[in-house]
C-alpha cells in the first residue's frame, strides 16, 4: 500500500466531500485527514453512530462477560440480540439500549464511557448538553484502530470478528452484527457521520459530512472509493469490469 500521506490522495478524499471533515488511519494511528493538531480534537455531531460507538461495544463487553446471550430472545416470544443487531439502524438499536441499561443499571453513555471510552482514551467523546452524543475525529481514530489492533480489552476481538462478517444468511440486505458490509472487504456504519473499517487492508476510516452533505449517500460511496480502492489490487479489477 502507498502511504496515506500521498498528496493524490488527499485531494481525492477532499473533492468528495469540500467541506466534510475526515481521517484515516490504521492500528497504529492517524494517517491522513482534512483536520491536523487541534483541529482533530474539535468535536463533532455523531448522534447518528451511537449504536456502533456505545451500544455495539457494550453488548460485545457484556457477551464476553456472559452476560449476555445473542441468542436468547429478550423477551417470551421477542426477538434476539441477534436478530435486532441485523434489522438496520431504525430498528436494533432503540429496542436494544433499554434492555442493555436495565443489564449495565446504567445509562447507555455511562457504561459505554466506563467500559470502553475512557479504556481507550476518548476522553471527548460525550453526550453534549442537549443530549446528543459529540465526538472528535481523534476518538474516532482511536476506537476504529481499536478494531484492528491485536487489544483484547476493551472490545472483545472474538466481538469484531464475529461483527465482521454476513449474519444474515442469503436474506438481503446482507448485514454483521450493526456493522454494513461493501466493497473492498469494508464494513461501514453511519447514513450521516460514518465509519468505515476493513481488517483486510488493516485500514479505517471516519467521515463527518459537512453543512450540504448530511445524509449523502453520493459522497460516502465516494469517500469509501478515494480512501479503499486507490491501492488495492482486487479493488482495481473491479473498477475496470
Amino acid at each position: 500500500m502507498t502511504p496515506h500521506s500521498d498528496e493524490a490522495l488527499y485531494a481525492k478524499v477532499s473533492s468528495a466531500g469540500p467541506g466534510a471533515f475526515w481521517a484515516l488511519g490504521g492500528p497504529e494511528g492517524l494517517q491522513a485527514g482534512s483536520a491536523a493538531g487541534t483541529d482533530a480534537d474539535a468535536v463533532h455531531d455523531v448522534a447518528g453512530l451511537a449504536p456502533v460507538l456505545a451500544l455495539w461495544p457494550v453488548i460485545g463487553c457484556l457477551v464476553d462477560r456472559g452476560e449476555l446471550s445473542l441468542h436468547t430472545p429478550l423477551t417470551a416470544h421477542g426477538p434476539t440480540t441477534h436478530q435486532l443487531l441485523t434489522r438496520g439502524s431504525a430498528e436494533g438499536p432503540p429496542g436494544l439500549a433499554p434492555f442493555v441499561e436495565g443489564l449495565c443499571g446504567a445509562p447507555l453513555a455511562d457504561c459505554a464511557a466506563e467500559l470502553v471510552w475512557r479504556p481507550l482514551g476518548m476522553t471527548r467523546t460525550a453526550p453534549g448538553p442537549d443530549g446528543t452524543l459529540r465526538a472528535p475525529l481523534a476518538d474516532l481514530g482511536r476506537f476504529l484502530g481499536h478494531l484492528l489492533s491485536p487489544s483484547d480489552h476493551p472490545v472483545p476481538r472474538a466481538w469484531t470478528a464475529e461483527s465482521l462478517r454476513i449474519r444474515t444468511g442469503e436474506l438481503t440486505p446482507a448485514r454483521g452484527l450493526l456493522w454494513h458490509p461493501g466493497p473492498y472487504g469494508v464494513w461501514s456504519y453511519g447514513d450521516g457521520p460514518s465509519l468505515f473499517v476493513s481488517p483486510r487492508h488493516s485500514r479505517w476510516a471516519a467521515l463527518v459530512p459537512g453543512p450540504g452533505d448530511a445524509g449523502s449517500a453520493a459522497l460516502r460511496t465516494a469517500f469509501r472509493e478515494a480512501v479503499f480502492a486507490g491501492d488495492a489490487a482486487e479493488a482495481a479489477a473491479v473498477v475496470r469490469s
